[in-house]
């Protein structure tokens, strides 16, 4: 594909969208109120929108390498106060997705320069759940495991930000853990137990309003 078949699929969007709703940038230009968060990969593989079937304007979206938030990461504490403090979004999805290359790269020894210091986020996952990893005997279902934990542990993360502590309290703002799976196109609720590990966590990372 090149940059003039981009523009030329942008104008036929443009035509589909004001043939169903003739007002329909005119509204899309008046703001947005999303309800959800959604923090995942930066794979082309898994855009956030689509798999949600959700519209413009209903999903605030941050993308990154792995799905990461790392508390000194700038960009993902800013979305987070962003979403949480200015757009008031109710709900935060940190999603992963099986055949992460930011994942498997860091179950691995080489040494990729600039990224080195972000994937050691995830091989501190790796050290944090290295018992349970380590046995596992199959590779493939040992990769498939960290991509889960690492999104447990990127929600725990999210958790225990001061935004979202005050916001689960003044609103009852909850935060979730996907999986996208790439063979199926199906999404995975891990069930993370928000609330447990909000009253865990408060021992050490609570913060008063």
């Amino acid at each position: 594909m090149n940059i003039e078949e981009i523009f030329e699929n942008n104008k036929n969007w443009v035509t589909e969208k004001l043939s169903i709703d003739p007002h329909f940038f005119d509204k899309l230009s008046e703001g947005q109120s999303p309800e959800f968060l959604y923090i995942g990969c930066s794979d082309s593989r898994a855009t956030a929108e689509e798999i949600m079937g959700m519209a413009p304007g209903q999903v605030f979206v941050h993308r990154n390498i792995a799905n990461m938030v790392p508390n000194s990461d700038l960009s993902s504490m800013s979305v987070i106060n962003y979403a949480v403090n200015h757009l008031k979004v109710n709900h935060i999805v940190v999603c992963g997705h099986y055949g992460c290359g930011g994942v498997k790269s860091a179950m691995q020894q080489s040494d990729l320069g600039i990224l080195n210091p972000w994937l050691r986020n995830i091989r501190d996952v790796y050290r944090l759940h290295k018992k349970e990893l380590n046995a596992i005997t199959d590779e493939e279902t040992k990769y498939r495991r960290l991509v889960e934990l690492n999104v447990q542990e990127q929600c725990i993360n999210v958790i225990k930000t001061a935004e979202v502590q005050k916001a689960n309290r003044d609103r009852d703002l909850k935060v979730y853990g996907w999986i996208f799976d790439l063979h199926t196109g199906k999404l995975i609720d891990l069930n993370i137990d928000f609330d447990t590990i909000l009253h865990d966590i408060t021992e050490i990372y609570k913060i008063e309003s």
